[in-house]
């Protein structure tokens, strides 16, 4: 929607300018001001509007970059918008989509919350993530175990965990920080996560350990 009124502005702002440019001359030879104050709150009003989509596109670049080195393959993430995010009713905070033969897409939607708090974790000294940015990094790295093919969600929670801190580092936090936000997530999230996200293989030793340094609980 912000995308198409930055449109609709810009042009409107080529038409004002386009139309004096054709009448800048009157009847009798007198040259007609130029509409400066119509002209110039129509491109502010543009660059209003663009701007969020080009926030937005920046920042899916950068996940995008992180996701496909997770992942093993080149995918992209998309960052719901606004307009999504005001006529979503689901509970998931990502998805990746599967098609017929149980192969993911090239791509996930992270919802417009967790997308946020990415950014925020962008923009801080990743010392001192909040619970939301946490979660939000974790749900980046669950989203790209779904596209490296794991389609069990508490398989995909598991291997989720032990690659957290990648996640983590690629995202610019140091080994220390990364570490410590994979063990946070480890000792306050999965605990209270729905029972299909949890396996009883999730632990050291278990069948699900793949003796990996970030494990957090390395």
């Amino acid at each position: 929607m912000l995308t198409a009124l930055a449109a609709l502005t810009a042009v409107s702002a080529v038409v004002v300018a386009g139309r004096w440019y054709r009448t800048r001359v009157d009847a009798i030879g007198r040259l007609t001001p130029f509409p400066t104050l119509w002209v110039s709150v129509l491109i502010i009003l543009a660059v209003l509007a663009a701007t969020p989509g080009v926030l937005r596109a920046r920042l899916e670049h950068r996940l995008s970059a992180v996701a496909s080195a997770v992942a093993g393959r080149a995918v992209h993430v998309r960052c719901q918008a606004l307009g999504g995010a005001f006529v979503d009713a689901g509970a998931e905070l990502g998805y990746v989509q599967y098609r017929a033969d149980g192969t993911p897409v090239d791509w996930t939607l992270l919802k417009r919350d967790q997308c946020n708090d990415l950014a925020d974790y962008l923009a801080s000294n990743k010392r001192a993530p909040s619970i939301k940015q946490l979660i939000a990094v974790h749900v980046l790295t669950h989203e790209g175990m779904h596209l490296a093919g794991i389609t069990v969600e508490a398989l995909a929670e598991c291997a989720a965990m032990q690659q957290d801190a990648y996640t983590a580092r690629l995202l610019g936090a140091s080994a220390g920080d990364a570490h410590a936000l994979a063990v946070q997530y480890y000792e306050r999230v999965y605990p209270r996560m729905a029972e299909d996200y949890r396996s009883a293989d999730c632990r050291p030793g278990g069948d699900l350990d793949e003796n990996s340094e970030d494990a957090p609980w390395r």
